[in-house]
């Protein structure tokens, strides 16, 4: 029995490692039942949310509105979002931050930030001298950078989301113009984690417009390649892409659609905005105008006047775009003067006619990044809230000519919807249809290092290498490795931007630094010194452009090795019980895994280096003198046939086998013995196979970031701790408000029912005036001193005037419910006694209810019947202004105890089967035999004329004999063990006459 529990020992602990593992994974998914996602646009933004029972949902603000502008007022002691601080930004516009996100990753000499300035120059622009940025200067006590005041809308819109969910919501989705460069997608998520959410993928807006167009359009995509472009003109950008949708083949779920982002253009200034820009110029010089001759301020002077402009030109726009002309009208717009000028859309589309000669641009770039033509275009798709300036539409029909331009979508809600649904698919607490998303980069990235190298004998120099690492159009997420094969001691590399001749000046001075970041690597020599052994591999450096395009530098490493005699090592019992709890949740190993940590590389599809096609000849020097291959981990295009995918480390292995063909693969010698006849015991020790092993050395990084660095940690929790502070006391004033609310509302409401009625007829005249008293001492202390009264002092106020109140509203609140309570205890009383009544009623043969279990209902209901008569009597002799006896609680629960009995008899004869009922001695008839046919059973003797049909048919004596005993003794013969049945069958008529007999 010991050597049993000690065997099951190690079964229990895996079973208890396994449920803990389960536990830890339900813990983790419950704070994860709900994910969002914001579509950040430049003047409004979009918050969809998916929760169990809620599939992408948008989510509605304060103001019951599915679109909510991306504004916020700071003012000393309060903030605004949404409409609120929008409406405020004709008040105090100074504190009102609008555009911010377009100063987010920009450096103080960015055009950028002159830009902005220019447009709105009541915003005071500070310097940050550590990162060369810029921040708001609200007040000399308050100033924010743009990622604080973006993390402030990011907090926002999880409130919102979190109230429309009803749970806390920490997952969420972010999309950000696919034209963001690596400094400001980091800026973005900086405000994110200042905000507290948790970024699952920052996905380009243009991305999650085509997701969301393709997933509710998925029965339209075949193996067939359709290439739709997408025209998003927003407020403060343009951006065109082309898409191409398909069905492709995926290891996991099969044939599943996919879309791949193909081509993209795209005009950082181009937008609504401008427009609306312009129209504010031209009103405000109609204005000065029609007070020329008064002496009157420039209006351009006065911030709140240019908010007006610009929130009537916004308007004006809008109605312009249905209509010939409108009047603008602004009532006392500056020096209490009234403003009204009539416009037309001729002297808009003249005002804005160089903005639309930029139209077709976008289409252009994307088109040539595509390397496509607009005749392989299937449709055109206006995405934007721009797009419907019919000018626009009119220059953009032209310039791709189609008949028409598509329609078919929610222009303002794709990108949230897209989004969402792609948030859905990264959470753990959702499954959703597989839909694969390739986006593409916009901008290349490659690698630079300078080596010395010997042209001629004795005569050495430095040459500079440059290799792309991520070439321009080419798909992520993905991950690559490089190798550096010639040096042996510590050396620098550069990651920079690639080949941006696709960009204009104006939008290269725009785009900022073209230098990402310096590497130092530390340890190279150390690590070669503690191998001198091995054969030194390179010093791999892996790099990772996640799902948010954002490059990351994972590690770097040297790698040696060396041949050693192959020898298995059995593993241990808690090694592989280890190994098994691991590979239940996808953590085990296999046996192609590589040993410098890049399996999960190279278990991906891998597809051609890039970087041949940009520039071969430096791809071809690069092979022969620095032998630093590039391992290309992303999955191929679906058309490419899987020959044309061989990656650069396998030509370089291959090239390593023809130069030493004895220095078999391992997987070769596997696959060579397997099929092989077994050799001699003798042979197997003289030719045991060498195998590879190889040793990993973590080589240390510094990194030195050269286009915008990034808030140190001390100050990144900082800002952290700054919003957080200003959110609590946010909480505090609304909890505050609410308070004084509360109780404003219960003095005016109680003061109201003093005169009513229904009031008065519970109350005494000293018991009214009592109440009104300390109602007006209240209403006076919240007059006199309620703004200065903390919420403490308030709630405190309000319950001692509840308390005073309680009994009056409880006499009230009784006698509304007497007639309803009453009236139904009579009707379950009645109701009850019928049921009583009928279940006494039951034959006792066919009765289902004991006399106990209808005792006890006739008890309940008696004693339900005389509660009630003496209650109600007892209530009718008390005044009504005394506390009532007659409670409505206590009807209910007299309710409950008669109804729990009643249905307790009533379950009982609802899964009651019926007794079966007894049969009739004289008429049993003996078993039918075993082994009788259903014909032989089924046969019926006709008996001759005159002679009845239960006649024995006519046999010997001693027959009818022993066959009339056999049938009065057959009951007791087969009773007993081993007795077996009669096989004749014996008429019934004989026995009811034996029966007769007897009685």
């Amino acid at each position: 029995m010991a050597a049993t529990v000690r065997r099951q020992r190690p079964r229990r602990l895996a079973c208890w490692a396994l449920m803990a593992v389960l536990l830890a994974h339900l813990l983790a998914l419950s704070d994860t039942l709900a994910v969002m996602s914001v579509d950040l646009g430049s003047e409004s933004m979009k918050v969809a949310i998916v929760k169990p029972g809620v599939p992408m949902e948008i989510v509605l603000n304060k103001e019951s509105r599915r679109k909510t502008p991306v504004t916020v007022t700071l003012k000393e002691n309060e903030r605004f979002f949404g409409d609120s601080a929008a409406s405020m930004a004709i008040k105090n516009p100074k504190a009102t931050l609008r555009y911010f996100q377009h100063l987010l990753g920009k450096q103080e000499g960015n055009p950028h930030v002159a830009l902005y300035r220019a447009r709105f120059p009541e915003h005071e622009l500070g310097f940050d001298p550590q990162r060369q940025t810029v921040h708001f200067q609200i007040s000399p006590q308050l100033q924010f950078s743009p990622e604080e005041v973006l993390g402030m809308v990011l907090n926002y819109s999880r409130s919102l989301a979190e109230d429309f969910a009803e749970q806390p919501i920490k997952d969420a989705v972010i999309t950000v113009p696919a034209f963001f460069n690596q400094a400001e997608r980091r800026a973005v998520l900086q405000a994110a984690r200042m905000a507290g959410l948790k970024v699952l993928q920052l996905i380009n807006d243009n991305t999650a417009t085509a997701l969301s167009y393709g997933v509710f359009r998925r029965k339209d995509i075949n193996t067939t390649a359709q290439n739709v472009m997408f025209y998003d003109m927003g407020s403060g950008s343009t951006v065109c892409t082309i898409v191409t949708y398909q069905t492709v083949k995926t290891k996991e779920a099969g044939m599943q659609p996919q879309l791949q982002i193909r081509g993209v253009g795209f005009d950082r200034t181009l937008g609504g905005l401008e427009m609306e820009l312009r129209l504010r110029e031209h009103l405000a010089r109609l204005f000065n105008k029609q007070r020329k001759g008064q002496g009157a301020k420039d209006v351009r002077e006065n911030p709140r006047a240019m908010a007006k402009l610009l929130r009537e030109a916004n308007r004006l726009k809008t109605v312009l775009s249905a209509n010939a002309d409108h009047m603008a009208q602004i009532e006392g717009l500056m020096d209490d003067v009234d403003f009204k000028a009539k416009v037309t859309r001729a002297e808009f589309e003249e005002l804005c006619a160089d903005l639309f000669e930029r139209v077709p641009g976008p289409v252009q770039q994307a088109l040539q990044s595509a390397e496509m033509n607009l005749d392989e275009v299937e449709q055109v798709i206006l995405v934007g809230g721009a797009t419907r300036v019919p000018k626009v539409q009119e220059v953009l029909l032209k310039a791709v000519g189609k008949e028409e331009l598509g329609k078919n979508i929610n222009a303002d809600e794709a990108a949230a919807m897209g989004a969402v649904y792609q948030a859905a698919a990264l959470s753990k607490a959702f499954k959703v249809k597989p839909f694969v998303v390739r986006d593409a980069v916009i901008y290349p990235i490659l690698v630079e290092f300078t080596r010395e190298v010997e042209e001629e004998p004795g005569v050495r120099s430095l040459k500079h290498n440059k290799r792309v690492l991520f070439s321009r159009m080419g798909p992520y997420p993905q991950r690559k490795v490089i190798t550096f094969n010639r040096y042996n001691h510590d050396f620098n590399f550069h990651i920079n931007y690639g080949d941006l001749g696709f960009l204009g000046p104006e939008d290269l001075r725009v785009f900022g630094s073209q230098n990402l970041t310096t590497v130092k690597l530390k340890g190279v020599g150390e690590s070669f010194k503690k191998y001198p052994d091995y054969e030194s591999k390179g010093i791999k450096a892996h790099f990772n452009l996640d799902e948010s395009g954002v490059l990351s530098l994972i590690r770097v490493e040297s790698v040696f090795e060396t041949l050693v005699e192959d020898s298995r090592e059995e593993e241990s019992t808690l090694t592989k019980l280890g190994n098994t709890i691991s590979s239940l949740f996808g953590g085990g190993t296999t046996p192609d895994t590589k040993e410098n940590g890049t399996d999960t590389v190279q278990e991906e599809e891998e597809s051609p280096a890039e970087g041949s096609k940009d520039e071969p000849g430096e791809q071809a020097e690069l092979k022969e003198e620095a032998e630093a291959p590039v391992e290309d981990t992303s999955p191929p295009p679906p058309t490419e046939p899987k020959e044309a995918a061989v990656p650069e480390e396998e030509k370089a292995t291959e090239k390593e086998n023809e130069e030493k063909p004895e220095a078999q693969k391992p997987s070769e010698k596997k696959e060579a013995g397997s099929e092989a006849a077994p050799p001699a015991p003798e042979e197997e020790k003289k030719q045991k196979p060498a195998r590879k092993q190889r040793m990993v050395e973590e080589i240390g990084v510094e990194l030195v970031v050269l286009d915008l660095p990034d808030l140190p940690e001390d100050e990144l929790a900082h800002s952290v701790q700054k919003l957080q502070d200003l959110t609590s006391r946010d909480l505090e004033k609304q909890e505050r408000e609410k308070a004084a609310n509360s109780l404003e509302a219960f003095i005016f409401e109680t003061q109201d029912k003093l005169y009513q009625p229904e009031y008065q007829e519970v109350s005494t005249e000293e018991q009214r005036e009592e109440i009104s008293g300390k109602l007006g001492t209240a209403s006076a202390w919240l007059e006199d001193e309620g703004f200065g009264a903390t919420t403490v002092m308030l709630k405190e106020k309000l319950t001692e005037l509840r308390k005073l109140c309680h009994g009056l509203f409880f006499r009230v609140e009784e006698r509304k419910k007497w007639p309803e309570r009453l009236a139904a205890l009579d009707n379950l009383l009645n109701h009850s006694s019928m049921f009583l009544k009928g279940a006494r009623l039951i034959p006792e043969m066919e009765q289902i209810f004991t006399e106990v279990e209808m005792t006890t209902l006739e008890k309940v209901i008696n004693e339900t019947w005389a509660w009630k008569n003496a209650t109600v009597a007892e209530q009718a002799k008390l005044p009504a202004t005394e506390k009532p006896v007659l409670l409505s609680k206590d009807i209910e629960a007299k309710m409950m105890a008669l109804d729990r009995e009643v249905q307790y008899l009533l379950n009982k004869a609802k899964f009651t089967k019926p007794r079966p009922r007894p049969k009739d001695k004289n008429a049993t008839r003996a078993e039918p035999p075993l082994n009788a046919s259903a014909s032989d059973q089924a046969e019926k003797v006709i008996p001759p004329p005159g002679q009845p049909e239960d006649a024995k048919p006519i046999s010997e004596p001693e027959k009818e004999t022993a066959g009339s005993e056999q049938a009065d003794t057959e009951p007791l013969e087969l009773e007993g063990p081993g007795a077996e049945p009669e096989q004749k069958e014996q008429p019934t008529g004989q026995k009811r006459t034996l029966k007769n007999d007897e009685l």
